[in-house]
């Protein structure tokens, strides 16, 4: 079972990371080939299973980390194509630009920051699943 705060957080999440994909779709899908395992982008109920992007976040405990616990920001092309380093960094700061602004839309009333923790993106602050 899952604490139905966590169940409700992660999906307002997941509709965040979702309207970012599209963004990035319309952006960058038709400047590398879609890897030939992949679905076209629309073909599936999932964003996250078609398309040339995967975004997402998964939960860190953040042992070792400035900002502690939080939401680490996932940003996967799905192509054989090769990327250049500098276009993923510039995409990945466009994504995590994106998610900033998203926020407090999907999160009114919460303190939620987007920040650079070490070599990733961070998605942190009050992260509580009900009221104290």
């Amino acid at each position: 079972m899952r604490h139905h705060g966590l169940v409700d957080f992660e999906r307002k999440l997941k509709r965040v990371f979702d309207d970012v994909d599209d963004i990035l779709e319309d952006r960058y899908g038709d400047r590398y080939k879609l890897h030939p395992s992949r679905p076209v982008r629309g073909r599936t109920s999932n964003k996250s299973q078609d398309g040339l992007f995967n975004v997402g976040a998964s939960f860190t405990a953040g042992y070792g980390s400035e900002f502690g616990r939080g939401y680490v920001v996932q940003v996967d092309m799905v192509t054989l194509d090769r990327v250049p380093a500098n276009v993923r960094e510039r995409i990945e700061r466009e994504v995590a630009e994106l998610v900033r602004e998203r926020l407090p839309e999907y999160f009114p009333g919460r303190d939620l920051e987007v920040v650079r923790d070490r070599n990733v993106y961070k998605v942190h602050g009050d992260l509580r699943l009900g009221r104290l």
